[in-house]
């Protein structure tokens, strides 16, 4: 198992109304942009939060950077952590560059790195442009070149395409993808946007009602993908009796049974039986299932694409 930038084990966060984030085993391994991903509510901000110390956890224990977090060494360990998590502060009335020189103060890194993470964020032609006058996309950008300051082993994101239109919604996913080769960054990314992670992440954290209810590789949640047959006849309810009197396990879909995936010899044996009992058929057809499909089985819940 390659090495984890962040683990948590048991982490739970229980509030007045319920659990927050419940016995939640996070594993983000060293080098990867791993996508968390959930619901709007589901209880991804308030992980973020508890990994960076902004809200304390009611149970449960996190490492970071091979450390297990605690009151001794947690600032040593968030000296290596960049954040941005919901929309990044600012002055408005200061530059860009002016803003970025006071966080370069806090973090007492080199005035140097000021030109080099403008430069990465593309906003070298706007830093001394006064950030009230910046679009959404380019306040985004400012907000990650803070948390780029110091170059940190873990860069750690809530939502950072949040209110972007698609131009930088683009940008940002390209920043995003080129940080973990080129700086050696781990990136930590919440989104309730399935299609944005899957364009980002290579591995991934599906949370809801604060549990993980999935975590693995991208490729592991595109394979639980299934081809299935999807059969609708005049009368489904006496097909699914008679299929499933033959060991045939079926499903309702809308209008449709929907079957296993089967060789064309057993489905020519099904289509036969129905049809010597009567049942008229009238549509067969193969399906697979979508990333869409499978977060709605894994969270119950309509997903923003």
């Amino acid at each position: 198992m390659s090495q984890l930038m962040v683990k948590t084990q048991a982490l739970t966060k229980k509030s007045k109304t319920g659990f927050r984030v419940h016995d939640l085993d996070m594993a983000v391994p060293a080098g990867s942009i791993y996508g968390f991903l959930g619901p709007n509510g589901a209880g991804k901000s308030t992980t973020l939060k508890m990994l960076l110390g902004l809200v304390h956890e009611t149970s449960g224990e996190i490492e970071m950077l091979g450390e297990r977090v605690t009151k001794r060494n947690r600032l040593q360990i968030l000296s290596q952590t960049g954040s941005l998590i919901e929309s990044p502060s600012y002055y408005g009335h200061l530059t860009g560059e002016e803003n970025l020189k006071i966080v370069q103060t806090l973090k007492d890194v080199s005035q140097q790195q000021i030109g080099e993470v403008l430069g990465i964020v593309r906003l070298t032609g706007q830093k001394d442009k006064k950030v009230n006058h910046y679009s959404m996309g380019m306040k985004q950008r400012l907000g990650l070149a803070a948390a780029l300051l110091g170059y940190p082993k873990l860069l750690i994101l809530d939502e950072p395409t949040n209110g972007l239109d698609p131009g930088g919604i683009q940008e940002m996913r390209e920043l995003i993808c080129s940080l973990p080769q080129k700086y050696d960054m781990t990136v930590l990314m919440s989104s309730h946007l399935l299609s944005e992670i899957d364009q980002i992440a290579n591995n991934v954290g599906v949370i809801d009602k604060g549990a993980l209810v999935f975590q693995g590789e991208m490729k592991a949640l595109h394979d639980l993908s299934q081809s299935y047959i999807l059969l609708r006849t005049l009368d489904n309810a006496i097909a699914e009796k008679e299929l499933r009197s033959t060991g045939i396990h079926t499903k309702r879909s809308d209008s449709y049974l929907r079957l296993p995936l089967m060789d064309d010899q057993s489905l020519a044996d099904c289509i036969r039986r129905l049809i010597l009992q009567g049942i008229q058929i009238v549509r067969i057809e193969q399906q697979s299932m979508t990333l869409e499909d499978i977060f709605l089985e894994l969270t119950g819940k309509a997903v923003s694409l």
